[in-house]
């Protein structure tokens, strides 16, 4: 992931108010404990703040962006940040709606831990009098006793109340139950508030509405243990306008690890975010102000065909999550497969990224005639309709245009010395990798 300077512009909107004004404006807001309280709170000086984000995968995904950038348009008000990433939460997991989770190894929680730290600052700023920190909870639970757990802790949980909770109740409900393990999980997460409550005067939470029982365990516990009245807040669900679910590419999450979703994919599926989505997902995503907000949604409803609200969605979080650089070359690529750039100057990761779901074909390399190319790509279902293909100059090799049927092509013309870019008419392509002889 890129360093913070490579990242895009990042400012609050200077036309609010205050930032929770922005928050509410860009529907980051879903419920809160207190709203008067927190806009006051927030209006009035630093406060320390914080989210967490558990390890049950080797990467954050688009929801877990949805924080991350909450946390940032906080930190640029002026408030302190403490990034969580749970070392031993991640080894409980928090309840799923369906079934139990699979635990993973201490080692492999260990490992992703890392790398979810890794991610978590490239979007917070460690410089300044309200720089991030970053916190893990395995510090203070690995040393404590169960014993001193339930003591301490469990004692102030009463179990009707956490029976009550939405997921809890439905995972009762369910044939599957729910073990000890997850049930418990909203106490720790309760213990984590009230360690950073302690340690570092954190007085707010943030995290997803669907976390909301976990965010009120830490506030409640608070309450009870130090009589403090703390805060917590979370953010909508973010959903599709036709109901379905957001963050999904062709049934595969969208992650924030560029080796488990490419910069290409990632500028792709923002690309083709609905006329209906674009606008909300520019407040929520982005950091553009209000009024240049508003102006791609007056683009949207005159001339949705530009697609320019999509542009701009697509490249602002592709370079927030992956840099400039490299959206910059995932345009190129975009317009390099249909001839509108240089083929020969895209790396080979990019490359294959933007060819990924193209049909694809082997061969060898003494099949590299035009006809052969044509047929074995698919893109001609024999040879004599790919010669009908090249007399009608539709056949383009590389966005090189071929009007010789008994042209062949060399390893000179291959792409990083394997690949051959086929394409017929303006839209149509295929890839097709020659075999090293």
């Amino acid at each position: 992931m890129p360093a913070q300077t490579e990242l895009v512009a990042q400012l609050n909107d200077s036309s609010f108010a205050n930032v929770w004004q922005e928050l509410k404006w860009r529907g980051l807001i879903q419920v809160s404990t207190d709203e008067q309280a927190l806009e006051t709170l927030l209006s009035a000086g630093p406060v320390t703040f914080y989210c967490g984000f558990d390890p049950t995968a080797p990467s954050l995904h688009l929801g877990n962006l949805v924080q991350l950038l909450t946390m940032r348009r906080l930190q640029l008000a002026g408030h302190r940040p403490l990034g969580l990433v749970g070392g031993s939460t991640g080894l409980v997991g928090d309840p799923r709606p369906t079934a139990e989770r699979t635990m993973n190894t201490k080692e492999t929680v260990g490992e992703w831990v890392g790398y979810l730290q890794s991610q978590v600052q490239r979007f917070l700023s460690f410089e300044g009098t309200n720089a991030a920190r970053m916190v893990n909870n395995l510090d203070w639970t690995a040393p404590m006793s169960a014993i001193d757990f339930l003591r301490d802790i469990g004692k102030h949980y009463r179990v009707g109340t956490m029976i009550k909770k939405d997921i809890v109740a439905s995972r009762l409900n369910s044939d599957e139950g729910i073990s000890y393990a997850e049930f418990s999980y909203q106490i720790l997460q309760g213990m984590d508030f009230l360690e950073l409550f302690r340690s570092y005067g954190c007085v707010l939470q943030q995290g997803g509405s669907d976390q909301w029982g976990n965010l009120t365990s830490g506030t409640e516990l608070i309450r009870k243990v130090e009589g403090k009245a703390v805060h917590a807040i979370g953010t909508p669900l973010i959903t599709n306008a036709d109901g379905t679910k957001f963050g999904k590419s062709e049934g595969n999450a969208i992650w924030l690890d560029a080796a488990m979703c490419s910069p290409y994919e990632m500028y792709q599926f923002w690309l083709n975010t609905a006329d209906t989505d674009v606008i909300d997902r520019l407040k929520v995503f982005t950091f553009l102000g209000r009024a240049e907000i508003e102006e791609l949604a007056q683009a949207v409803a005159e001339r949705p065909h530009t697609r320019e609200a999509q542009r701009q969605l697509a490249f602002d979080v592709t370079a927030l999550v992956h840099g400039v650089d490299a959206t910059q070359k995932v345009i190129a690529a975009s317009a390099a497969l249909f001839g509108q750039g240089e083929l020969g100057k895209l790396d080979r990761d990019t490359l294959e990224a933007a060819t990924r779901e193209l049909p694809r074909a082997m061969i060898s390399d003494d099949s590299m005639g035009i006809i052969d190319l044509l047929v074995a790509s698919g893109l001609a279902a024999s040879n004599s309709a790919a010669r009908r293909t090249v007399a009608e100059g539709g056949a383009y090799i590389n966005n090189v245009k071929f009007t010789d049927p008994e042209a062949v092509l060399t390893t000179a013309d291959l792409l990083h010395g394997r690949f051959l870019l086929v394409r017929r008419g303006k839209r149509t392509l295929a890839m097709v990798e020659v075999a090293a002889g």
